[in-house]
């Protein structure tokens, strides 16, 4: 593995300094935001360090059984830290409320894998190449020689495995597995992890993925493929917005489709949408870009602002361009 980065070293200098620390993540928290929030909240409680663990979402249900502790709390205005360390979060509003609860602060640092990060913070490690956070704080903790427990590795395998697509995604690349087989090593428990998170979904989630499958659009010479979630999806199959994570990779896997893209009603006039591209040649980050959004080359994500069908036209539009623009070059 190579030489810890300097700017570790820079974190690490910081934090020693500090003596209470809070550490955030994004809204609608995943496995490598969770998966890094709590590997490093229990690596500075071990280190003698007063943490809270702040996020202004619940803890993903799927995910809920490695935090015996209950770590993860609901943000408190007026709180005052040493130190703020924010993971894999690309922009400060991504931390949504939590970021007016962390003003109060001496030093703000953080440490992301996003491309499209925008440096927020005092001190930002934004390592685009890395195909998870989850990795960064691997690092950092080896960094500073602190013991890595079984529980630590539980997490942070978890944040490694669920933003590789277990492994599958094109980013993960030899020193990823290097990272998983260390973690294994240290105490993480493979089987449980993957029974919990892959092979242990709620029966509402099933119903959410009949929907997909009656629901989905194809656009484009099906090169294209797209889902609508609505308020209404969910109630009538009792599930939770946490249940539709990687719904849209089993759109994406249809031969001929290149991009995928779901559009999931946030209120009547604001959507969220989520794109996955499967070609080198399709950057959905900077598709997301231009809705003020952003990710990775390969999944990217925005809020939109207006009526659905209208969202619905211009990211279809700007998904169909760049797939031409795609196929022009040579």
């Amino acid at each position: 593995m190579k030489s810890h980065p300097k700017i570790a070293e820079k974190i690490l200098d910081a934090i020693r300094t500090a003596e209470t620390i809070c550490v955030v993540g994004h809204v609608r928290p995943d496995g490598d935001c969770i998966g890094s929030q709590l590997g490093l909240t229990l690596a500075l409680q071990n280190a003698g360090k007063k943490v809270t663990c702040w996020n202004q979402d619940r803890m993903p249900a799927k995910l809920a059984f490695l935090d015996t502790k209950k770590l993860v709390e609901t943000p408190k205005p007026g709180r005052q830290f040493d130190c703020v360390i924010a993971t894999d979060a690309a922009s400060l509003e991504r931390l949504g409320i939590v970021a007016d609860c962390i003003k109060q602060r001496k030093i703000f640092i953080n440490i992301d894998h996003h491309a499209s990060n925008t440096r927020y913070a005092d001190i930002n490690w934004i390592a685009a190449h890395e195909p998870s956070t989850g990795e960064l704080i691997f690092k950092l903790l080896k960094a500073a020689n602190w013991p890595i427990t079984p529980a630590i590795s539980d997490w942070l395998f978890t944040a490694v495995s669920t933003d590789t697509g277990s492994f599958k995604y094109p980013t993960t690349r030899p020193g990823t597995y290097h990272v998983a087989g260390e973690l294994v090593k240290r105490g993480a428990n493979l089987a449980r992890i993957c029974d919990e998170v892959y092979q242990s979904y709620p029966l509402s989630r099933a119903r959410l993925l009949k929907h997909v499958y009656s629901a989905f659009r194809l656009k484009h010479s099906n090169q294209i493929a797209y889902f609508w979630l609505k308020k209404a999806d969910y109630l009538r199959t009792g599930a939770e917005p946490d249940d539709s994570e990687g719904l849209i990779d089993h759109i994406r896997a249809i031969e001929p489709v290149v991009v995928a893209c779901v559009f999931e009603e946030i209120e009547p006039n604001l959507t969220r949408i989520s794109l996955r591209s499967k070609s080198a040649r399709v950057n959905v980050n900077e598709i997301a870009g231009t809705f003020g959004g952003g990710g990775h080359s390969a999944a990217a994500g925005a809020r939109i602002v207006g009526s659905p069908l209208s969202v619905q036209r211009r990211v279809i539009a700007a998904i169909r361009k760049a797939l031409d623009l795609a196929a022009s070059k040579p």
